[in-house]
């Protein structure tokens, strides 16, 4: 049989066996949970590598609840460590609070190698500061995610369309669409029921993938990113209301109008001055055509009498008359030629010739 002692030191012992075996399973547990911990912070910090070209900018959306806003929003750098609180703006750096779209902006411009680093949306609630999003800023000189242009714009019913280029080294990456706000995406190569098929993604498997998204809704609005592997760049939607583009054609419909209603009266004024000036010429070429008949008639008359008079002169005819009475015969002229004056033979005067029978 045992004794008391030999009890008390038997439980003793069982009871420090099992304050080991907790503590080991505690630490076992601990090491466990950091570890997922520590994948899900590096599995979440690799699918937010921000990449940007030497000298760029660029603008971060950092969404917060909207059911309950917090007190204070703010930028965290890792770098400096440093603090920025929204509605603050710098020379190269702007935190803007947007309280009706329950989100700040952070907008970092002229960016160089030294501003790579990891940051931080923060938001402080009853004193109790969160980290809402991590990224990790890459300035490169070729960016490994780029787009054309950070904002696009459509109108509601509409199409808008983006293009997002990669580098050689991510043909092979997972290429996606993703809205910031819930950070769902649309996949290249992939369909799922459950997502909008009004968004088409499309690979060129060389350089670029493309986002067409149809039907545009005005939810559809907000904040974008593309991305390959766990590289990415924002995109800022916005979509207007249609009856907005149905202004703005009656707008330019009115212009059209208004320059009609000015352009009518003054192209009469022309067309009636066109009309004058072909009426002025035409009279004063019929007159010219007149004046040019009448002078051409008056040197085809002068041409006639200038032909009459220069003919060469009819000679004088002479009448014989014979004197029964007398053998003697007389000369004398009784008549012209016509349009010539009479002139008498070689003397120059009438005369009579009396010649002997």
């Amino acid at each position: 049989m045992h004794s008391s002692d030999d009890l008390i030191q038997e439980t003793q012992a069982r009871a420090n066996a099992m304050a080991v075996y907790a503590k080991t399973k505690i630490f076992y547990i601990s090491i466990w949970f950091w570890l997922i911990l520590g994948v899900e912070c590096y599995s979440g910090g690799s699918n937010h590598v921000l990449t940007i070209k030497t000298g760029g900018s660029v603008t971060i959306p950092c969404h917060y609840d909207e059911k309950n806003p917090p007190q204070k929003k703010y930028w965290h750098s890792d770098i400096t460590p440093s603090n920025i609180y929204t509605n603050t703006t710098e020379e190269n750096l702007s935190v803007i609070d947007h309280p009706d779209q329950s989100l700040f902006t952070v907008t970092m411009r002229n960016l160089q190698n030294k501003h790579t680093g990891g940051y931080s949306c923060v938001v402080e609630t009853e004193g109790l500061s969160t980290f809402i999003y991590d990224l990790h800023l890459m300035v490169q000189p070729a960016p490994d995610v780029s787009v054309v242009s950070s904002s696009v714009s459509g109108h509601e019913g509409g199409d808008v369309s983006v293009q997002c280029f990669y580098t050689s080294g991510y043909q092979n990456k997972l290429k996606q669409w993703c809205r910031y706000k819930d950070q769902s995406c649309y996949t290249v190569g992939r369909t799922d029921t459950s997502q909008n098929p009004s968004v088409q993604i499309s690979d060129d498997g060389r350089r670029s993938f493309t986002v067409l998204m149809t039907g545009l809704r005005l939810s559809d609005s907000g904040w974008y990113f593309c991305s390959a592997g766990e590289a990415m760049n924002p995109v800022h939607l916005t979509v207007s209301e249609a009856k907005q583009v149905n202004e703005a054609t009656d707008n330019q419909r009115d212009s059209s109008k208004e320059l009609l209603t000015v352009w009518l009266p003054v192209s009469a004024a022309l067309l009636l001055l066109l009309i004058l000036v072909g009426v002025i010429f035409t009279w004063r070429w019929k007159q010219r055509t007149k004046q040019d008949k009448h002078q051409n008639r008056e040197r085809n008359d002068s041409r006639t009498i200038d032909a009459i008079y220069s003919k060469p002169e009819d000679p004088v005819i002479y009448n014989t008359i014979n004197d029964e009475c007398s053998n003697d015969i007389t000369y004398s002229t009784i008549g012209d030629a016509p349009g010539s004056e009479a002139k008498p033979p070689a003397g120059g005067t009438v005369y009579s010739t009396v010649a002997p029978h």
